[in-house]
């Protein structure tokens, strides 16, 4: 599993591994010119500036009483920024999980910008949920997209579950209030709903989001149970603005980062979470069914900085 991860951000890590090398090759010491060389590899990285100096201060703390680097310099210095890397993330982690919800069904309202991955997302949410013994539902709320519908379909097809959609140019929120009472009536345990993309400086767009989360709430006032925002990570720190306005208008509960296998820029993980107080569920690192990768900051690390297992 650590290889197929570290196969998922190899284009990140290689940026990041090429660079460190030539740091150790000074000694492994961060002086003020070996601080500066990490600053510039983690911000090539789009770790971001805060991440970035975070990480750097409490690596200069960790290794200020090293008596001298000598041959095995690579392992202490390997080790110590993976634990100042892991301790950034590690707050943010969390394993999304299907709460009891008294019988009715689990609803995982998905939102994102346009090309994110969200219906792709859906589809391997609902393999995952498969797998796990529950009973899904896809709603096609993206009813702007020509072949959304279509898409959002054949993925309930490969995963053999139900799909409830209108025609193009319905409704969104009517899609959703078939798909919640289709739900109800089938004893489905989890709904996975899509959403048209949009951006998060369309205002009436999100308007429309709002109204559809109204529209769930009127047959379950409790749900959504999840809001997740899809994130592309190949966006780098534009995916930060988007996050801090969907939040503000959604109430997001967690993330997705998608398509970290398509950028070298996936230090953007670091950014998001030491500027936004919100949990990292999900990272996709490649297009198959499996490759939707629930997030753990260790193996993550483990992964970027190459390091082996245990």
């Amino acid at each position: 599993m650590l290889e197929r991860l570290k196969a998922g951000v190899r284009r990140t890590r290689e940026g990041l591994a090429e660079g460190i090398g030539r740091l150790l090759q000074g000694g492994g010491r961060l002086d003020a010119a070996g601080r500066e060389g990490l600053e510039d590899l983690l911000l090539g990285a789009d770790v971001g500036v805060a991440a970035t100096a975070e990480i750097c201060d409490r690596l200069v703390a960790r290794l200020q009483d090293s008596s001298g680097p000598g041959p095995a310099a690579r392992d202490p210095f390997h080790a110590a920024l993976a634990a100042e890397m892991t301790a950034l993330l590690a707050p943010r982690e969390r394993l999304l999980t299907v709460r009891d919800t008294g019988g009715r069904p689990f609803v995982c309202l998905m939102v994102g910008v346009n090309g994110a991955g969200k219906t792709t997302t859906i589809g391997k949410l609902a393999h995952r949920f498969q797998i796990q013994g529950y009973r899904c539902l896809l709603a096609a709320g993206d009813t702007f997209r020509a072949a959304a519908v279509e898409q959002l379909a054949a993925w309930g097809a490969r995963n053999e579950v139900p799909v409830i959609a209108q025609g193009a140019g319905a409704d969104p929120a009517s899609v959703l209030y078939d798909a919640m009472a289709a739900a109800e009536a089938r004893g489905i345990d989890v709904v996975l709903a899509d959403t048209a993309g949009r951006l998060h400086t369309q205002g009436d767009l999100m308007n429309e989001l709002k109204k559809v989360r109204r529209v769930i709430q009127k047959q379950n006032p409790e749900a959504p149970h999840e809001t997740l925002l899809v994130l592309d990570a190949t966006n780098g720190q534009n995916a930060i603005r988007q996050a801090r306005e969907f939040h503000r208008e959604m109430g997001v509960t967690g993330l997705v980062l998608t398509k970290l296998d398509g950028t070298a820029k996936g230090g953007v993980v670091f950014a998001l979470a030491k500027e936004l107080a919100l949990p990292i569920c999900f990272i996709g690192i490649g297009e198959g069914m499996d490759d939707l990768r629930e997030f753990s900051a260790a193996d993550f690390v483990a992964a970027l900085l190459h390091q082996g297992e245990g």
